[in-house]
């Protein structure tokens, strides 16, 4: 099986090759150059694995959260190569690929992936390995970090990961039981990493039609008006 995965949700683009079980990615940091540097580098990726488009058995789809223009980018780039090839397509998101990248180091740790989400909110999520498989303890959600769900059994390593450890940390720590084994708080999505749950999905047939691929952008606001961020500024004493 041959696999392509995008992800554009952050700051980091990555394109990566799955082929019967061999990852090739290119990964670059590039701020607010997706659209122009993904058309460069997925013909650079399929060159170097020696393969064509049409050879592709399905595509991933990196679908946020992160930056909404992030989010759209990807989920179009890649919505448009499925359709001009017919192929199916699976969406896996941000966080779920952060998580998938802690678990592969302790699969028996809880992976807590956060990404800043601006607006003094963050992404956060919560994963578990199970036979073999990345999977969701609770929904991904978004929020304050000192009011944001957490799992209600947080038992074993904790393993966090992502920008939104950077930007909250200490309102995050605060509301967990034991400090986490590791805290990443550079780690940004791969899109290698998003074949740890799509592979599965692929082969339990799971995948669907590129006109059902829909981002995950966990809520529907940009930014904060003028009062909000005064309101904001108010309550942090500045």
């Amino acid at each position: 099986m041959k696999l392509l995965a995008i992800d554009t949700a952050t700051e980091a683009c990555s394109v990566a090759l799955w082929q019967d079980g061999a990852i090739l990615e290119t990964f670059e940091v590039l701020g607010r150059t997706h659209s122009v540097q993904l058309p460069l580098m997925l013909p650079a990726l399929l060159a170097e694995a020696g393969i064509k488009l049409a050879q592709l058995d399905g595509l991933v789809c990196g679908i946020g959260p992160g930056s909404f223009a992030g989010v759209r980018i990807g989920v179009s780039f890649v919505k448009g190569l499925a359709l001009g090839l017919d192929r199916p397509v699976v969406g896996v998101t941000s966080l779920a690929m952060l998580a998938a990248a802690q678990l592969a180091e302790n699969p028996d740790a809880l992976a807590l992936p956060a990404i800043d989400a601006r607006m003094d909110e963050v992404y956060l999520g919560a994963y578990r390995s199970r036979d073999g498989a990345i999977v969701a303890v609770q929904d991904d959600a978004v929020g304050p970090a000192g009011t944001i769900e957490l799992p209600a059994a947080l038992a074993g390593p904790i393993r966090a990961a992502g920008t939104g450890w950077s930007a909250h940390r200490e309102a995050l720590l605060a509301r967990l039981p034991q400090t986490p084994v590791v805290v990443d708080d550079t780690a940004l999505p791969h899109a290698a990493a998003a074949f740890r749950t799509a592979v599965q999905r692929f082969e339990r047939g799971e995948a669907g039609d590129a006109a059902q691929l829909v981002p995950a952008y966990l809520r529907n606001r940009v930014a904060l008006t003028q009062r909000e961020q005064q309101a904001l500024r108010d309550s942090r004493g500045r």
